[in-house]
């Protein structure tokens, strides 16, 4: 591939639309629902505090490397190795990470397809005609898990809706939908935490929340306190199987990298923050004990809401924010998954997207009987379900795995090397990296990220 047509890639608009999709990548619904309540649970701004001491010791460097990559070599993941090294075999990595986005979208199409439904029903006021309790909301939840049907209709709502804004192109279609989506989305966001100050359970939520309680770390669980911030700095960007890296390939050189790495972790950090004023004030107004997981979103708070005034309007506006949170990552990696067929397969965008719709589709189903008409399959030991196999997969696997081979690829001479690495990473104004660093990318930062895969499987199979 000659120079001239390596610079030919579609590029952003603009700056902001960079950032604003770059960060919507990153913002999705794990980060914004699991976030606020580990918060809660570790210690409150004591956990904050570490969680953003290894989001710059792990995730912005992580972050620096994937739109470096992405930007040197002007193509996503199922390109770049080839061009960057040549007459190296680091492509034979790059099916490992790219199955990554195929596995992350079978589970992730279906959990935007429940956020689809629940916007639907809390806009016609289904979930606010009366008000219920937990007890009550969870057996809607329920009852949406245990009926492929309708599970399977908003899937592919939603997947078409995805494939369909990539189907337009870089500019016409992922920046010109993304953009103004995010800009409403924290509009949204603040509004809500607004909201937050005039609920009568404020001060009891913010304490929860945020106040530093150092009962909650003890010599005993510090070690499970700190493993936790660690892994959520690291799940909460996305990084290791290049869903950041196809769009470092569509950025222009104005500021360097580190700069815009920095910038998007910021945007990702404050709506997780935000997202935490916004959920348990309103938990403790209505004396309702914060859950965990999808719990917490599709059970606590449609109880919530339906004992709220005018809690249909509230919560309508709630779930169409968690809607788009869900809907830019949704888009932010269909994308990347294009541009890797497009770069693999040499064939027109058009056709990747209605190649990679239906392949997504499939993947899916398991996914979505799993709840119901596969209930009986446990793959991972009793009470578990297809779900928690293919986030096992990607989570405690590929994501780590991914991450590893990057740092290892721009910091040893085997691969891109450190010096070509930090040349691309500091084009532009802004923050630079030096030299110095070179032995932190080299062998700290590896260390850190096998601390993660390890103590992943202890988790999983130590219960």
């Amino acid at each position: 591939m000659t120079s001239t047509q390596n610079n030919n890639r579609e590029q952003f608009t603009s700056r902001l639309g960079f950032l604003l999709i770059a960060a919507g990548c990153s913002i999705g619904l794990g980060n914004v629902w699991r976030f606020p309540y580990i918060t809660g649970q570790y210690g409150g701004a004591l956990f904050v505090l570490i969680y953003i001491a290894f989001l710059i010791l792990l995730g912005i460097p992580l972050v620096t490397i994937e739109l470096s990559v992405g930007r040197a070599s002007r193509r996503s993941i199922g390109r770049s190795f080839e061009i960057l090294t040549p007459n190296k075999k680091w492509y034979i990595c790059k099916y490992f990470m790219i199955t990554g986005n195929y596995i992350l979208m079978a589970f992730y199409t279906m959990v935007t397809g429940w956020m689809f439904y629940y916007s639907s029903k809390m806009l016609l006021g289904e979930f606010t005609s009366s008000p219920m309790s937990q007890a009550d909301s969870g057996a809607i939840f329920g009852g949406m898990l245990a009926d492929p049907v309708t599970q399977i209709i908003c899937t592919v709502i939603v997947t078409v809706v995805g494939f369909s804004v990539c189907a337009c192109g870089v500019r016409n279609g992922v920046e010109r939908i993304t953009k103004p989506m995010m800009v409403l989305l924290f509009m949204l966001l603040i509004f809500l935490s607004a909201r937050s100050f005039f609920l009568p359970g404020f001060e009891k939520g913010l304490e929860f929340y945020l106040m530093p309680d150092f009962s909650k770390i003890s010599s005993q669980n510090l070690y499970e306190v700190l493993y936790a911030a660690l892994g959520q700095a690291f799940f909460t960007l996305g990084l290791g199987i290049g869903s950041l890296q196809i769009f470092g390939s569509y950025m222009n050189s104005n500021k360097s990298i580190t700069y815009e790495a920095t910038v998007i972790t910021l945007l990702d950090t404050i709506v997780a923050i935000l997202a935490g004023i916004i959920i348990f004030p309103a938990c403790f107004s209505y004396s309702v004990e914060p859950g965990q997981g999808p719990g917490l979103i599709f059970v606590t708070l449609v109880s919530v809401f339906s004992n709220m005034a005018a809690g249909q309007i509230w919560g309508s506006i709630f779930f169409i924010f968690m809607l788009f949170a869900a809907v830019s990552t949704l888009i932010a990696v269909f994308e990347n998954i294009v541009g890797i067929s497009i770069d693999v397969f040499s064939i027109s965008r058009k056709k990747a997207v209605v190649y990679n719709c239906i392949v997504i589709l499939v993947l899916s189903l398991p996914v979505i009987l799993g709840f119901n008409v596969l209930s009986d399959v446990h793959p991972l030991g009793e009470g578990t379900v297809i779900l928690d196999l293919y986030d096992f997969i990607l989570s405690q696997n590929i994501l780590q795995i991914g991450a590893i081979i990057y740092v290892l690829y721009v910091s040893w001479n085997y691969g891109w090397g450190f010096d070509k690495y930090l040349k691309e990473t500091n084009k532009g104004s802004g923050f630079k990296l030096t030299n110095k660093f070179k032995f932190y990318f080299k062998y700290v930062l590896p260390l850190i990220v096998v601390f993660l895969l390890i103590q992943g499987y202890i988790s999983v199979f130590n219960k």
